[in-house]
């Protein structure tokens, strides 16, 4: 058995209002409910477990966060060294906790994400250190499986795919993991339009490392993207838990949101990638100011009135 803390294996959930509104079968999959709560674990595991075959003493990423506490708890259970580099202030709080508590060292940059990246990229040139962004082609292996798992679960192909484009990493992931099945599934991803500083802070990414690759797949027409605003991921990602009971990080939404403004046309089976947990960052919800009852059933129910 390769590295793995038990990563894959999410559940595929029925969107039963989204389904209505939407017309068609709407499937939610769940990835938030990875080992370190993202998509980011399938690639990290493979990722992670060919470093240590290859003799390296220590990993290195660039990070908004999901990658940063995947690279750190995989690299402390093989027993490698993490250097995680994050754009100071960019990130949410429980993600730099998971990446700190696995014992990371953990850099925050002043910077964008894209400069803390190319900071990795030379990094990753020095011996014994290995880079486990996406742009190793080890990371992108493993992100193929969630494919796998729902062509599984579904027995048979979804006639779309929607997932959030940041980085561009898992929608080439999953685009070539639906070639390798001969499956037709139109991709249709969501970006924010201010990605340099959306409040969707894991696609806070303002030069994707795979857009040249995503175009291409644009030029094929396997992949249609959809720039989205705040107030359009905000209403997703609000409805996703209010309407479904699936609290997902903000970005995570940002497929369903595409799904909404562009409808489904004649697609019967419809699979939103879920990337992340809500509790990932969990600030995005607003504070309940609201003032404590006493402990009476009159006071409750004047509460809830």
């Amino acid at each position: 058995m390769g590295l793995t803390l038990g990563e894959g294996g999410t559940p595929l959930v029925g969107g039963d209002r989204m389904s209505e509104r939407l017309g068609c079968d709407v499937y939610l999959k769940c990835e938030g409910l990875n080992p370190t709560g993202s998509f980011k674990d399938r690639g990290m595991a493979v990722a992670v477990g060919r470093a240590v075959e290859r003799g390296a003493r220590a990993v290195v990423c660039a990070s908004t966060g999901n990658t940063a506490a995947s690279a750190a708890a995989y690299a402390a259970h093989a027993g490698l060294e993490a250097i995680v580099l994050v754009p100071a202030g960019a990130t949410a709080g429980p993600k730099r906790a998971q990446t700190r508590a696995a014992g990371a060292r953990l850099v925050q940059v002043r910077g964008t994400f894209d400069e803390a990246l190319r900071l990795g990229c030379d990094l990753g040139e020095r011996d014994g250190i290995v880079l486990v962004n996406s742009l190793n082609p080890d990371r992108i292996e493993g992100q193929k499986s969630v494919v796998t798992e729902i062509l599984d679960q579904l027995g048979a192909q979804p006639d779309v795919v929607a997932l959030p484009f940041g980085g561009g990493g898992n929608v080439t992931a999953v685009a070539a993991a639906l070639a390798e099945a001969s499956a037709t599934t139109k991709i249709v991803v969501g970006e924010a339009v201010e990605r340099a500083n959306t409040w969707a802070s894991a696609i806070r990414i303002a030069e994707p490392a795979h857009a040249a690759g995503v175009a291409r797949l644009v030029d094929e027409g396997r992949v249609e993207i959809v720039s989205l605003s705040e107030e359009e991921l905000r209403d997703a990602w609000s409805r996703l838990a209010k309407e479904e009971g699936v609290f997902c990080e903000p970005a995570s939404a940002a497929g369903a949101a595409a799904l909404e403004r562009l409808g489904v046309g004649d697609a019967r089976t419809v699979v939103c990638i879920l990337t992340g947990h809500g509790l990932k960052d969990a600030a995005a919800v607003d504070d309940d100011a609201s003032e404590p009852v006493e402990p009476t059933l009159d006071a409750v129910l004047e509460a809830i009135a």
